[in-house]
C-alpha cells in the first residue's frame, strides 16, 4: 500500500492544504482538538470532490444509459462469434465507435476519485506514525492524534494491537467496535445503492447479461467493502462512509427525475407526471419538457409506459408537442353538461334505447303515413293539362285489367296476335 500511496503523493500536500482548511473553521466552532473538527473536515472534503465529480457522474448516466441500450446487439455479436474471441472483441469495438460509446465511461467517478482516496489514506497513515506531511506541521498533528470519533481515535484500524491503541488514548474495544459499526454502514450503503439501481432504474425489458453483471456486483461490492475495511483508518472509514451516501442520495435523484426509459422509476415518474399535467394543464419544469420531447421523437418505438402516457393525455383533451409542450386537442373539444357545466374530452356515444314491438310498429305506421301524403302532395302539383292524361292512362289500366280477367283460363295473357282468315 505504501508504493500505490507513493505513487499519489503528489496530491497528499492539496488534500492536506484542503483539510488543514476545513479545520481552522471547524476548529473555532468545536475545539480544534476535538474529533468533530477533524471529521466535518474530512467530510466537507468528499462533499467538495464529489460537487467537482458531477460532470463525470453526468457523463457515467449517460455512458450506462448507452450500454443498456447497445445490450442487444451484443448479445447478437456474441452469438454470432462466440467461437471467434478476437472477431467478437473487433466487432465490439467497431460497434463502441459507430455509436460514440464507452464502457469505462461508467467507471470514471470511482477512478477520479481515486487519488484522493489514496491521498488521504497516506496522511491518515502518517498521523498515525507520528509524521508530518504536506501542510500538516508538528502542532496540527498532535492535535489530530488527539482528535477522537465516538471513542476511536482518527488514525487507528481494525487491525491494530492493543498497545498502539492505548498509545492514543483509546481502548481495543472502543476502536474495535466503532471501526466494526462502520464497515457495515458502509457496506449496507453500498448495497443499498447498487439494489435500489437494479430494482428500480434498468430497463425490464431486455433481459441482458449486464443485468446479470450488475447483480453480481450488487453482492461482491459490499463483501469487498467488509474485507478491506477492516484495513481502512477511521478518518478513511468517514471519508468512504460519506461518498456511500452521498452516492446514495445523488442515485435516488436521478432516478426519482431522470429514470431509465422501460424501468419501474420511469412507470412511477410518468404517472406523476400525467397528474401534474392533467391538473396543471402544462408541463412546467425544463427538465420534464426534455423528456416529454424525448417521448414524442419516439413515436412507434415508444415502450409501454410511455404509449401509457401519451394515451392518458388524449383522454384528459391534451396533446403533447415535439418541443415538450402539451396544448389542448383539437380533436377533444369542451362539451357542456346538461346543466351548462363545460367539460374537458371528447363526448361519450350515447348508445340508442331498445323499442318495444309495439313502439317499432307504431313507428313504421308513421312513416308509411308520411310517405302516402307526400305522394298525395307530390300529385296535387301537377299541371291541368297532365291530368286528363293522367286519368285516361288510369283508365286504359283498368280496361286492360278488365279485358285480362275476362279471358279464357287457356288463353295466354297479354295482347294476343289476330288469327288469318281461313281458306275455304
Amino acid at each position: 500500500m505504501d508504493t500505490i500511496a507513493s505513487l499519489f503523493s503528489f496530491i497528499t500536500t492539496p488534500v492536506s492544504w484542503v483539510i488543514v482548511q476545513f479545520h481552522s473553521v471547524y476548529g473555532a466552532i468545536f475545539g480544534p482538538d476535538t474529533g468533530w473538527a477533524w471529521g466535518l473536515s474530512i467530510v466537507s472534503l468528499v462533499i467538495l470532490i464529489r460537487i467537482c465529480l458531477i460532470p463525470l457522474f453526468v457523463k457515467q448516466i449517460k455512458a450506462t444509459r448507452a450500454m443498456q441500450t447497445l445490450q442487444p446487439e451484443m448479445k447478437k455479436i456474441q452469438e454470432r462469434y462466440k467461437n471467434d474471441k478476437q472477431r467478437q472483441s473487433e466487432e465490439m469495438m467497431k460497434l463502441y465507435k459507430e455509436t460514440g460509446t464507452n464502457p469505462l465511461s461508467s467507471c470514471l467517478p470511482i477512478l477520479a476519485q481515486s487519488p484522493f482516496f489514496f491521498a488521504l489514506y497516506h496522511v491518515l497513515n502518517s498521523i498515525a506514525s507520528n509524521d508530518t506531511i504536506g501542510v500538516i506541521n508538528t502542532s496540527l498533528l498532535e492535535s489530530a492524534q488527539k482528535a477522537h470519533i465516538v471513542g476511536a481515535p482518527l488514525a487507528v484500524k481494525f487491525t491494530d494491537s492493543a498497545s498502539k491503541v492505548e498509545a492514543l488514548g483509546a481502548s481495543l474495544t472502543d476502536v474495535r467496535v466503532v471501526t466494526a459499526i462502520m464497515i457495515v454502514l458502509m457496506s449496507a450503503s453500498q448495497f443499498f445503492t447498487q439494489r435500489q439501481l437494479m430494482t428500480k432504474n434498468v430497463d425490464t425489458t431486455v433481459k441482458t447479461p449486464f443485468m446479470q453483471q450488475q447483480k453480481m456486483l450488487m453482492y461482491v461490492f459490499p463483501v469487498m467493502f467488509a474485507v478491506f475495511g477492516i484495513n481502512f483508518p477511521v478518518g478513511v472509514l468517514v471519508y468512504w462512509l460519506t461518498t456511500n451516501v452521498w452516492t446514495m442520495g445523488q442515485q435516488m435523484y436521478v432516478i426519482h427525475n431522470n429514470p431509465t426509459p422501460g424501468s419501474k422509476a420511469q412507470a412511477s415518474y410518468l404517472e406523476r407526471l400525467h397528474k401534474h399535467v392533467t391538473t396543471h394543464g402544462k408541463v412546467s419544469r425544463r427538465r420534464d419538457k426534455v423528456i416529454v420531447k424525448a417521448i414524442v421523437a419516439k413515436g412507434r418505438d415508444r415502450n409501454e409506459f410511455e404509449r401509457k402516457f401519451i394515451n392518458g393525455l388524449s383522454k384528459a383533451g391534451l396533446a403533447a408537442q415535439t418541443d415538450g409542450t402539451v396544448i389542448k386537442s383539437d380533436t377533444a373539444a369542451a362539451v357542456e353538461a346538461e346543466d351548462g357545466t363545460p367539460t374537458t374530452g371528447t363526448p361519450k356515444r350515447q348508445q340508442p334505447k331498445r323499442q318495444t314491438k309495439a313502439q317499432r310498429q307504431s313507428a313504421a305506421a308513421k312513416a308509411a303515413e308520411e310517405s302516402e301524403q307526400k305522394t298525395s302532395l307530390t300529385k296535387s302539383d301537377e299541371p291541368e293539362d297532365a291530368k286528363p292524361a293522367a286519368a285516361a292512362k288510369k283508365s286504359g289500366a283498368k280496361s286492360g285489367s278488365g279485358t285480362r280477367s275476362k279471358a279464357q283460363s287457356g288463353q295466354r295473357k297479354g295482347p294476343q296476335r289476330p288469327k288469318s282468315p281461313s281458306k275455304k
